[in-house]
C-alpha cells in the first residue's frame, strides 16, 4: 500500500470493451493467416508425395496458376501437358520445365486429399473476407488513424489496424513514446549491477505488437530510398542483420506512437521520392482501403508522402 501510495507500482494497461473486441477480431484474423500457411505447407507435402515439384517453378502455390493446376488435379486430370497449359503466360519458367515439374505419380487418393484440402482452404478464404469486413467496418471511426498509419514505410492498411487493436487509436495510455516502446518491448534492456550494464537485451513485450513491427522493419529496410533503410545501412556493420532489424522496429514504435498520440502524418526525409513514387503509394493504399471497404478519394497535397482524404 505505501508503494502505491508513493506512485512506484504502475498499473497494467486493461483496453476498453471496443477496443477489446478490436483486439479479438484481429488476433483471429492472425490465427486464420498462420492456418492458411499450414495448409498451404501440407499441399506442398502432398504434391512431394505425388513427386510433383510444382512450388520450384511457380512462385507463389496458391496463386491463380498454382490453383487452377491443383483444381485440375483434384477433379482427377494427370497428364502434364494439360496441366501445364492452366499456367499463366507470366509465370517465370518455360512451358518444358512446368511439364517437367507436373510429371509424377498421381494416386486417386491424391486427389481426394488434395479436393479436401482445397476445400478448407476456401473456407478459410471465406472466413478472412468476412473477417476484413467486420474489422473495417469496426474501425470505421478510426480511418483517419489508419491512413496515416498505413503511410509509414512497411505499414499498410492491415498492420495498422493491428497496431490500432493492441495500443488504441490515440495511444492515450502511453504519456510518452518511451513508455510506449518499454511496453511494446523494442527497447534496449538495461540489467546493472555495481554501476555496469551487463545485458541490453530488450524484454519481453507485447507478443503481437513486438510481431507486427518486426515484419514492418524487414519491410521498410527494403524500401529504396526511405529513412529507415538509410540507419538500417548505417547500423548494419555494427551491430549485424537483426540488432540492426531490431533498432529500426524500435524506431517504428516511436513513430507510431506520434502518429497516433499528436495526430500527425510521416513525412520521409530519406531520398526525395519522386511525383511516379507518390502517385504509386497513394494508389495501392486506396486500392487497399477500398477493399475493405472504405470510401477514399486521393487529394494531392504538397506533402512528401502522399495522403488520401476520406
Amino acid at each position: 500500500m505505501r508503494r502505491l501510495i508513493a506512485k512506484e507500482l504502475i498499473l497494467s494497461f486493461v483496453p476498453n470493451g471496443k477496443q477489446r473486441i478490436w483486439r479479438s477480431m484481429t488476433r483471429m484474423k492472425l490465427q486464420l493467416t498462420r492456418d492458411r500457411v499450414r495448409l498451404q505447407n501440407q499441399i506442398e507435402c502432398l504434391l512431394e508425395e505425388m513427386r510433383m515439384k510444382l512450388s520450384i517453378v511457380v512462385s507463389n502455390l496458391l496463386g491463380a496458376s498454382g490453383l487452377r493446376i491443383l483444381h485440375a488435379l483434384a477433379k482427377g486430370e494427370t497428364d502434364p501437358k494439360k496441366l501445364a497449359q492452366l499456367g499463366d503466360e507470366r509465370l517465370q519458367c518455360t512451358e518444358e520445365q512446368l511439364i517437367d515439374a507436373l510429371t509424377g505419380r498421381v494416386q486417386p487418393v491424391h486427389g481426394e486429399m488434395l479436393a479436401l484440402q482445397l476445400q478448407r482452404l476456401q473456407l478459410i478464404d471465406q472466413q478472412m473476407a468476412r473477417l476484413n469486413g467486420m474489422i473495417a467496418e469496426a474501425m470505421k471511426p478510426q480511418q483517419d488513424a489508419v491512413i496515416r498509419l498505413a503511410e509509414v514505410p512497411g505499414l499498410g492498411v492491415d498492420s495498422a489496424q493491428q497496431i490500432i487493436a493492441q495500443v488504441g487509436a490515440q495511444a492515450s495510455t502511453f504519456p510518452s513514446a518511451a513508455e510506449l516502446t518499454s511496453w511494446v518491448g523494442t527497447c534496449p534492456g538495461k540489467e546493472e549491477s555495481a554501476e555496469q550494464n551487463h545485458s541490453s537485451r530488450s524484454a519481453n513485450g507485447n507478443k503481437y505488437m513486438r510481431r507486427v513491427l518486426n515484419q514492418a522493419a524487414h519491410a521498410a529496410v527494403a524500401k529504396k530510398g526511405s529513412h529507415f533503410q538509410v540507419v538500417f545501412r548505417r547500423l548494419l556493420p555494427r551491430l549485424g542483420y537483426q540488432s540492426a532489424i531490431w533498432a529500426v522496429a524500435h524506431r517504428l514504435c516511436r513513430v507510431v506512437w506520434k502518429i497516433l498520440h499528436e495526430g500527425v502524418r510521416f513525412i520521409e526525409q530519406g531520398s526525395e521520392v519522386g511525383p511516379r513514387e507518390k502517385k504509386k503509394r497513394a494508389q495501392m493504399l486506396a486500392r487497399a482501403l477500398r477493399k475493405l471497404g472504405y470510401e477514399v478519394t486521393i487529394t494531392p497535397t504538397n506533402q512528401l508522402v502522399p495522403t488520401a482524404a476520406v
